[in-house]
């Protein structure tokens, strides 16, 4: 069985060391054109060897939503990141394109110092101000967001990756008198809102154990690449809950309570209780399993390429969220077909995404969907196994 496993292991590393030299991704360093019309190579583009760039094909039904356009207000603000355009040298996405879910209250009036109160299963309530406890904010490196709710209405696009400044929440919880009575922490933000908006209710709350605190290392962020957050991405303090859905990621922090097995879900918590994979409509915020993002796999840009008078398709995508980096990365085009090994990427990290890639011969034009799996059933991949990812393009030219 050993022997087996390490020469099928062998067999898949030669043919992605092969798959690599076609694909000019030497060094593992891949970088993309920044336009979707592009049909020509941009300065710095490693290309297919011996290949010319043709042109790029699009992704069908998916809509027609804005990419890195900030749209309406509120509840209903959105702005969503133009995947096509990532790239090795674009991994950190800049704070004028991280996506936004929910736009800067317009009923927030901050007067005076930010203050968030702690209360709950205390000694005694307090007002700690931000102030003080930037003392204690850190480099907390980079990591990825994704709204629970990103699907194909928006491209995919509300995910994005920053580096992160901020107050680790062990120490903020470090400043009161926690209670042996308290279990869960409830972190809240100010989500009031003069307009209403369709799909979206107003109010930001979630419940952690103290355990999913520690093991997410759970921050309260203050700064996003080097500067101050950005009022639509919680100025002044939000939370960050690495590897966790962007929902449970709390902005405008201004309330957190400490609270027993009988707490209630929060109104939050049961809205997004579907988007976070929840077996039931819990009543207890104690029941609630740990919103946290499974392993996951997406394409995000198809190339078309001429090689020695033939055309060759590259498939480009994104590997991201889990515990556990993997080797097993499949991919099929259209069900029926047999998933195959992805040709080259290197996954050495579960916080940011990585970028992968794999070259194909489609045998006639038509529509593909471009499915991936992970051939390692201990690790989860919850959104891949019920196809959530799933793209579709349309091939013209073979």
């Amino acid at each position: 069985m050993r022997a087996s496993s390490t020469r099928r292991r062998f067999l898949r590393n030669s043919l992605r060391a092969s798959a690599a030299t076609l694909l000019g991704l030497g060094g593992g360093r891949l970088l993309i054109p920044d336009t979707l019309a592009a049909a020509t190579i941009p300065a710095g583009f490693k290309p297919v060897t011996g290949g010319t760039l043709l042109g790029v094909a699009p992704f069908v039904g998916e809509g027609n939503f804005p990419l890195e356009t900030l749209i309406g207000s509120g509840l209903g603000g959105r702005l969503v990141l133009d995947l096509s355009k990532l790239s090795q040298g674009t991994l950190i996405t800049v704070n004028d394109k991280f996506f936004i879910r929910t736009r800067y209250p317009d009923r927030l009036r901050q007067r005076g110092p930010w203050k968030i109160l702690v209360d709950g299963l205390v000694g005694q309530p307090m007002e700690l101000l931000l102030n003080d406890l930037l003392r204690d904010e850190v480099p907390q490196g980079a990591q990825l967001l994704e709204c629970s709710g990103n699907g194909p209405n928006g491209r995919f696009g509300l995910i994005s990756t920053a580096r992160w400044e901020g107050i680790p929440i062990a120490k903020v919880l470090g400043r009161v008198k926690v209670s042996p009575r308290a279990t869960r922490v409830i972190v809240s933000g100010f989500d009031e809102h003069s307009k209403t908006y369709p799909g979206s209710v107003a109010g930001a709350s979630w419940a952690f154990s103290f355990e999913q605190l520690e093991k997410a290392s759970a921050f309260l962020a203050t700064a996003m690449n080097g500067l101050p957050l950005p009022k639509d991405h919680g100025y002044p303090v939000r939370l960050v809950m690495p590897g966790w859905y962007g929902n449970t990621c709390i902005k405008w922090v201004n309330r957190i309570v400490l609270v027993g097995d009988n707490a209630p879900a929060t109104g939050h918590m049961k809205e997004y209780a579907s988007r976070t994979h929840q077996r039931a409509m819990h009543k207890l915020a104690k029941d609630f399993e740990p919103a946290n993002m499974d392993l996951a796999a997406m394409p995000v840009r198809v190339e078309q390429w001429r090689v020695g008078g033939k055309v060759v398709y590259r498939v480009i995508g994104i590997l991201w969220g889990g515990e556990k980096q993997t080797n097993e990365l499949a991919i099929r085009f259209n069900s029926g077909m047999n998933y195959v090994p992805v040709q080259d990427y290197d996954h050495q990290t579960n916080a940011t995404w990585t970028i992968w890639s794999h070259l194909w011969n489609p045998k006639e034009p038509g529509h593909y969907q471009i499915r991936l799996k992970v051939n390692d059933p201990a690790i989860p991949t919850r959104r891949l196994d019920n196809g959530h990812y799933v793209r579709t393009v349309e091939i013209k030219t073979i």
